[in-house]
C-alpha cells in the first residue's frame, strides 16, 4: 500500500483544508449576520460537534482512507467500472467527472431517504437530527456508525462506476462545501435564496429538514442538488422560517445530547 501514500496525503489534505477553511468562514459570517440567535450554549454545541468530527476522522482515515484511494487506483489503472466502457471513455474528461457527480449526488440522496425510513438506519442518523440549533458545526455532527457504512458504499460505489481519485476529491470537496453552506445559521438575500432554491440547496431548504415536525424533517433530502427532491416528490417550500424549531422532539435535554451520549445513542431506545 506504499505506493499510494503520496496521493493519499493529497487527497486527505485538499479535504481537511477545505473542511477546516469552510468552518472558519462560515463561523465568521454566522457571527457577523446571524440567520437567528442560539437557544442553547453554542460553545457546549461546538465542543460537541466538533469532537465527534476530530474522532470521526482519525477512524475513518485510519480505517478506510488507504482503501478509497486504492479502490480509486485499482479501478483507473485496469479500466473497470461503468465509467470505463468504451461508450464512456471517449467522453470529454469535464463531462465524465459531472455525470458522475450528479449519479453520486443521486445515490447520496437515496441514501438519506434510507436513514430516516429504516429503523437501524435512522438509529444512527438521529445523532445529526438532535442539535437543538443548526449552524456550520451541524455538518460535522454525525456518528461514526453512520459513517463507516457510507464509507464502505463509497468504495462499492468507486470500484463498480470506475471513479478515479480526482474526481472523488472533487466530490467529497463539493459535499463538505454544500454541507456546511446549507448547515449554515447564515442570512442570504432572498433573490439568491430563491435562485438557489431552483437547482441547489440553501440553508432554508435545509433547515426545513432539520424541524421538529415530522412531515417536514422527511423531505428535502438532497446535498448539493435539489432536483431529486423535486422529481420524487419530496420537497416542501412553503414553511414559515422563522418558527421552525430545530431538532428532534424526544430530544431537547442538553444534559443528555452531550459528547458521550451522542456516542452511545443508536443503541438507546429507539425513539
Amino acid at each position: 500500500m506504499a505506493q499510494f501514500l503520496p496521493q493519499q496525503i493529497d487527497a486527505s489534505t485538499i479535504r481537511m483544508l477545505i473542511f477546516v477553511g469552510g468552518i472558519i468562514v462560515f463561523l465568521i459570517i454566522e457571527l457577523i449576520v446571524p440567520y437567528r440567535a442560539s437557544s442553547v450554549s453554542k460553545v457546549k454545541r461546538w465542543v460537541n460537534n466538533l469532537s465527534l468530527a476530530f474522532f470521526n476522522s482519525l477512524i475513518l482515515h485510519l480505517v478506510f482512507s488507504t482503501t478509497i484511494i486504492a479502490t480509486a487506483h485499482y479501478v483507473t489503472t485496469n479500466k473497470l467500472g461503468a465509467m470505463n466502457l468504451e461508450y464512456m471513455s471517449g467522453l470529454p474528461h469535464w463531462l465524465r467527472i459531472l455525470i458522475i457527480l450528479v449519479f453520486l449526488d443521486f445515490i447520496l440522496y437515496i441514501w438519506h431517504v434510507l436513514n430516516h425510513l429504516m429503523p437501524l438506519f435512522w438509529r444512527f442518523h438521529r445523532v445529526h437530527h438532535s442539535d437543538l440549533n443548526m449552524d456550520v458545526s451541524t455538518a460535522t455532527r454525525f456518528h461514526i456508525g453512520k459513517l463507516a457504512i457510507s464509507a464502505v458504499i463509497k468504495i462499492a460505489l468507486i470500484y463498480f462506476v470506475g471513479i478515479a481519485i480526482t474526481t472523488v476529491i472533487i466530490y467529497e470537496s463539493a459535499i463538505v462545501f454544500c454541507a456546511q453552506f446549507h448547515h449554515s445559521s447564515l442570512k442570504v438575500p432572498r433573490w439568491l435564496e430563491t435562485v438557489l432554491w431552483i437547482l441547489f440547496v440553501p440553508p432554508s431548504m435545509h433547515r426545513i429538514h432539520h424541524s421538529v415536525i415530522r412531515k417536514e424533517l422527511n423531505s428535502n433530502y438532497g446535498t448539493i442538488f435539489s432536483i431529486w427532491d423535486r422529481i420524487i416528490g419530496t420537497l416542501v417550500k412553503v414553511v414559515d422560517q422563522s418558527k421552525i424549531r430545530i431538532g428532534i422532539g424526544a430530544y431537547q435535554d442538553t444534559t443528555k445530547l452531550n459528547y458521550q451520549h451522542l456516542m452511545v445513542m443508536p443503541f438507546t431506545k429507539l425513539v
